[in-house]
């Protein structure tokens, strides 16, 4: 009797350690953004999502680009150190024929607490090209 006494307390004891550090794990959440051509032609001053996350969460950002044409997409981000780019990516369109739209892809980690801006823009990167044909904005602000 004596011997299951302590085993039980034991196991009480073990249970009570183990409980502050389930609550420690935290799970990431991915974020998804895909927007059309369409999406940017029917909103020609560009467009623009906030989003408020927690670090280890993902950004995922698809956005319609056609390299064929000489445009592509570039960005500034305001605080470099609360996100990082995580992977970058061109998905061909699913047609595979030339000159069809297809995605530009992006995966940015949170990292650490604060505010940042990634403002980007859709252009052709040579002298003379068309500049920011299209913009797209996101505020994203890591608690």
């Amino acid at each position: 009797m004596k011997l299951r006494s302590i085993a039980i307390a034991s196991l009480v004891v073990l249970i009570l350690q183990v409980l502050p550090l389930v609550a420690c794990i935290t799970t990431s959440h991915d974020y998804y953004v895909d927007i059309s051509c369409n999406e940017f032609a029917d909103n020609p001053k560009g467009l623009h999502d906030d989003f408020n996350i927690e670090i280890g969460d993902k950004i995922h950002v698809k956005l319609c680009s056609n390299l064929s044409t000489g445009f592509k997409w570039d960005y500034d981000m305001t605080e470099d150190n609360v996100l990082k780019e995580e992977d970058y990516d061109f998905e061909e369109p699913s047609n595979g024929v030339t000159g069809v739209p297809g995605k530009e892809v992006w995966t940015f980690e949170a990292i650490c607490k604060g505010t940042t801006v990634i403002d980007m823009e859709y252009s052709q990167p040579w002298q003379s090209g068309v500049e920011a044909q299209w913009t797209y904005g996101i505020t994203i602000v890591v608690d």
